[in-house]
């Protein structure tokens, strides 16, 4: 028997949790069915103010589930999403999956190399995106398979009254001529208007079953570059359900959710494509993080769930402390992707009377897998406690066949619904995230205590973690690199005061080379999103390196935080 067995957290579960939650019967697309059924007079989507009930919602994700079989999509084909948060990204999410295709999320502020790194790895025929980087898409080269996109003006999802209002950040990083030297190949572009014409999709058409792959979210994972981890249908109505199930007190039909975070995010796309859309919540969407836009809209529609991170809730106990914003409606707010520190906590609930607790989990697990208990019984510091129907187990990293217990520090295992099938097409990388038996590698030390609270204390990976989204080191090194004064550098993360990491650069520059910090974050903003682009780059002599070679980022950083 192993040292958790036994479930010791059971105990500290808030009233109403029950251990296990029931047996998946539902794919995402009945799921949505069941609550256009039970709820369709209710608004299901806001978008500066613009209400879409759920009936609507269903009957609009049946035509363009019509139009994308019209264009070819079929059970199995891989259909690429590259959009912010609007309408039509729930719209097109639920359409994909009606049809039994899969759905590959992407961050539209990414750039062209970026994106184009993930289309040459999932090879999709169809693409949804937002107009401003339909043109970046359309220039792949015809080594890509890309062959139809649908483009979509988010603007006309806005009141006619707001549609000057809406500004948008986008990377001004455009790949050249030059950098794309294969001939482009023509593409079909459909305007999203079109899409959406046609008759509702028939009934007779097959939807997907539940063990069918539903999503490929991109993540840097516990090691190396950005790999797709498939999802199916079942992992992530499970996450849903263990959701649903860890917070009793919600009601089913009246509450109103906040879209803030990115739905192209795991986070973001559970805690609101899935999770929201389950109980026939609101979801009120917003393109951006903006203080103000928030404020504007809970004057009509108040929150009462609100997923975030720890900067956002600074910003906005802040603001409510002003008095610029009421949150006096929000009982609960989630927090994850990146460690909650005890005073925003703190802040955040004598700001709003709720509660504001901690999960933890990552893509590969849907990703939710640990929560403080939504009560008294919550720890502060702490990731909580397992999601019902899951299991951790401690063990030793370097052997994962011995088991480490209760005090001690030790690499934490997953098992659940919710824990992924593995990286699309990698069976390698497969093979090292998921042990036998189902267990997945999370790559984080903890120590459990004995009632079962776990506490993350550090990282075997050396991911970086900013602003909620994954920033795999090498990636960064790799572009610094190619940058012609760059001899060697080395990337890692940098706490901030806020919580969470920066991005932190130490480069070796070549002889007769100076240092020219903005010259060169300028250069990463040409081939990375600008979250991944270093806060800081300092220059130095050399990189300290293992006997075979390797930069040993670890002694960078604490060199790093020492000066």
């Amino acid at each position: 028997m192993t040292a958790f067995e036994t479930r010791p957290w059971l105990s500290a579960y808030a009233e109403g949790v029950p251990a296990d939650i029931a047996e998946v019967t539902q794919t995402l697309t009945e799921m949505m069915a069941a609550s256009v059924a039970e709820h369709g007079d209710r608004a299901a989507l806001e978008f500066f103010g613009a209400a879409t009930t759920y009936r609507e919602l269903g009957d609009r994700i049946d035509r363009a589930a019509e139009g994308l079989r019209r264009l070819g999509v079929a059970a199995g084909d891989r259909v690429a999403i590259v959009l912010p948060n609007c309408p039509q990204h729930v719209i097109a999410f639920y359409a994909a999956l009606r049809l039994g295709a899969i759905v590959v999320e992407h961050n539209p502020l990414y750039t062209p190399r970026e994106l184009r790194h993930q289309f040459e790895d999932h090879g999709a025929r169809f693409a949804i995106a937002w107009d401003k980087v339909v043109d970046t898409l359309a220039e792949f080269p015809s080594d890509l398979r890309l062959e139809r996109i649908v483009s979509v003006d988010i603007t006309r999802a806005l009141p006619r009254s707001k549609r000057m209002l809406l500004r948008l950040p986008i990377a001004r990083a455009r790949a050249s001529r030059a950098q794309l030297t294969e001939k482009p190949s023509a593409k079909d572009i459909t305007p999203w208007r079109d899409l959406v014409a046609h008759r509702r999709l028939s009934a007779r058409v097959p939807g997907p079953g539940l063990d069918d792959t539903a999503l490929l979210q991109y993540t840097s994972g516990t090691t190396g570059s950005p790999k797709g981890a498939v999802l199916t249908h079942r992992n992530l109505r499970a996450n849903a359900m263990q959701g649903r199930a860890w917070v009793p007190g919600l009601v089913e039909g009246e509450e109103t959710f906040y879209g803030v975070l990115p739905l192209f995010h795991a986070y973001g796309m559970t805690l609101c494509l899935t999770f929201a859309m389950s109980i026939g919540a609101k979801l009120v969407l917003f393109p951006k993080f903006d203080v103000g836009l928030l404020a504007d809209a809970a004057k009509k529609s108040p929150p009462t769930f609100l997923p975030a991170v720890p900067p956002i809730y600074d910003q906005l106990a802040r603001a409510a402390a002003r008095g610029t914003m009421d949150l006096s409606r929000v009982r609960f707010a989630i927090s994850g992707a990146m460690s909650l520190p005890v005073a925003t906590v703190a802040q955040w609930e004598d700001a709003t009377g709720g509660l504001l607790v901690e999960g933890y989990g990552m893509t590969e697990s849907s990703p939710v897998a640990l929560g403080n208990p939504i009560g008294p019984s919550r720890r502060p510091g702490t990731v909580g406690v397992p999601f019902p129907s899951t299991e951790i187990r401690l063990v030793d990293p370097d052997d994962p066949t011995v088991d480490r217990g209760a005090g001690d520090e030790g690499e934490l295992l997953l098992r659940g619904p919710q824990v992924f099938s593995g990286y699309w097409q990698r069976p390698a990388e497969t093979a090292d995230a998921l042990l036998p038996g189902g267990w997945l590698r999370t790559g984080d030390i903890a120590t459990v205590a004995p009632d079962g609270f776990v506490t993350i204390v550090d990282r075997l990976k050396e991911i970086i973690i900013t602003g909620g989204f994954n920033v795999s080191p090498t990636e960064v090194e790799d572009t610094l690199q190619a940058h012609p004064d760059v001899a060697a550098a080395a990337v890692v993360a940098a706490p901030r005061e806020s919580g969470g990491e920066e991005v932190v650069a130490a480069v070796v520059l070549r002889d007769g080379a100076e240092l020219d910090v903005e010259g060169l974050r300028d250069f990463c903003r040409t081939r990375l999103a600008a979250y991944k682009v270093p806060r800081r780059i300092v220059a130095v002599d050399d990189l300290p390196r293992s006997l075979i070679g390797k930069v040993l980022r670890r002694q960078v950083r604490e060199q790093l935080l020492r000066d």
